[in-house]
């Protein structure tokens, strides 16, 4: 088992590795390719997962309904915490309540539950992402339109893939083979950009670090856990679910936090720290899902 579990998270941690040390050294500009990758790559990869006519949504709806309770249920413990430790719940409830879904929750279901992953992956993706680019943006500007998400590229992605897969459109196979190799790309990137993001953070608050990146997988793991006692799910579902409760705080958080101005520092500290234990919290999900 230890070996299965290592053998799932060398590659996910040896790509991060080397962008972390390419970011040391090399010190890349990558926001051109970040922002390729959001605008074209992931988007990609999640129109041909949903747009498959394999893929029925309505088989997933209780594994969408236990992510969304997963999530809310994380930013209202999160906003508790906050409160209970005299902390900004701006600053605290984002790390805690949207997590790494992406960079590493997609490659690490696929490395861990097979091809077949995938599809579960991206709706619980989805639904992160979708909260994510409206409530999270809107906690820390409450100026902001709501109706600006639907501008971003992997939402109107989700929109489409899901439209062609209900409507049960069979897309002409070598261009799902097109998209589905432009989909590719994405994983191993965000990994790599996780690496060369992670070089560019700074420590500031070490204590507020340490907290969330306890709190995160902790509170995540346990709501999954109460939430698998109300809502029936697969076997497989229920151990994505698990995995996803201990995945560490996304790196879109700090991102946000310095485009809002909501003490990016702070929240660069949660983020780095948080990826760093997640080479503890990890296993211990992955142990209790294999």
């Amino acid at each position: 088992m230890l070996l299965r579990i290592v053998s799932i998270l060398f590659p996910l941690f040896a790509i991060t590795a080397v962008g972390f040390l390419v970011g040391r050294r090399a010190k890349p500009d990558l926001s051109h390719a970040n922002k390729l990758n959001m605008d074209v790559f992931v988007p990609a990869l999640v129109f041909g997962a949903l747009a498959n006519k394999s893929f029925h949504i309505t088989e997933f709806l209780p594994l969408l309904f236990a992510t969304l309770a997963v999530v809310i249920g994380s930013g209202l413990l999160g906003w508790a915490a906050a409160r209970a430790m005299g902390i900004a719940p701006k600053t605290l409830v984002p790390p805690i309540m949207f997590n790494n879904c992406g960079n590493l929750g997609l490659p690490l279901a696929v490395l861990a539950f097979g091809e077949q992953a995938l599809a579960p992956a991206v709706v619980m993706f989805m639904v992160s992402n979708l909260l994510h680019f409206s409530f999270g943006a809107w906690l820390l500007d409450h100026h902001i339109k709501l109706t600006s998400v639907w501008k971003v590229p992997s939402v109107l992605a989700t929109a489409a893939g899901l439209a062609v897969g209900i409507a049960g459109i069979e897309v002409w196979a070598p261009a799902m083979l097109a998209i589905r190799m432009l989909g590719d790309i994405s994983i191993p990137l965000m990994l790599f950009a996780l690496g060369v993001r992670l070089t560019e953070s700074r420590i500031g608050e070490i204590r507020l670090g340490l907290m969330g990146a306890v709190l995160r997988p902790v509170i995540g793991m346990a709501l999954a856990a109460g939430v698998m006692l109300l809502v029936p799910l697969p076997e497989r579902e229920r151990a994505l679910l698990l995995v996803f409760g201990a995945l560490p705080p996304a790196v879109l958080n700090y991102i946000f936090a310095e485009r809002y101005h909501q003490e990016p520092e702070k929240v660069a500290s949660i983020v780095l720290i948080g990826n760093v234990a997640a080479l503890a919290f990890l296993p211990v999900a992955l142990a209790l899902g294999l």
